[in-house]
């Protein structure tokens, strides 16, 4: 089975533990011969997709690695890249603002694919958020490191979610989505935040 990335120990420093569990996990994906590895964590994804960096000084490691970075996708970048279109999808009818991960934006460049997807499901009125690129205060392992800093990015952000109207916030990292969870019941707000993934859930039907 598959274990840890490595993401949260490269954040807390913990450089060797996180090269172990790469090359357990280099390893695991070798052995499945998958032709690619579709991620619905934006932190996790960029870990991914830096282990041929990571690994770039190890002589055994160096070129599995690279090979299993490049086999490495976002879910809506996967979508995109393959030119899938999701059908039988219901009409959502909902207000939707979009935020970008940073490991997903910054880190992997994956910036217009998840507007694209949200796009696909019909009745749904995106509205693009102010500095939707700016951190949201998650950042890995920050906002526990760093609470009182990562709470003043995170009003921060809540103030410019709620000047869009929307009653739905999406992301694609589960760190931002607990951050985003905490903000609006910090701020009282009346809106959902959502994975992407569980967005295209729900336009699948998935309420329950």
């Amino acid at each position: 089975a598959a274990g840890c990335c490595g993401a949260l120990h490269i954040h807390a420093g913990e450089p060797e533990r996180a090269l172990a569990m790469a090359r357990e996990l280099i390893a695991v994906f070798e052995a499945a011969e998958v032709d690619a590895i579709v991620m619905n964590s934006a932190g996790c994804g960029a870990a991914l997709k830096e282990y041929g960096h990571w690994l770039a000084r190890d002589p055994e490691w160096a070129e599995r690695a690279a090979a299993f970075s490049a086999k490495v996708f976002d879910l809506t970048e996967w979508i995109c890249r393959e030119g899938l279109e999701p059908r039988g999808l219901a009409p959502l009818n909902r207000v939707v603002t979009y935020h970008d991960a940073c490991h997903l934006h910054h880190a992997q460049g994956v910036v217009l694919q998840p507007r694209q997807v949200i796009g696909m499901v019909p009745g749904v009125h995106y509205i693009e958020l102010p500095e939707a690129n700016w951190c949201c205060g998650s950042a890995g392992i920050y906002n526990v490191t760093h609470f009182a800093e990562s709470v003043e990015l995170l009003d921060r952000k809540m103030t410019n979610i709620a000047a869009t109207g929307a009653s739905v916030v999406v992301t694609s990292n589960p760190g931002c989505l607990l951050q985003l969870r905490y903000g609006i019941r910090r701020h009282g707000l009346n809106i959902e935040a959502w994975h992407m993934a569980e967005y295209l859930d729900k336009a699948y039907g998935g309420w329950e």
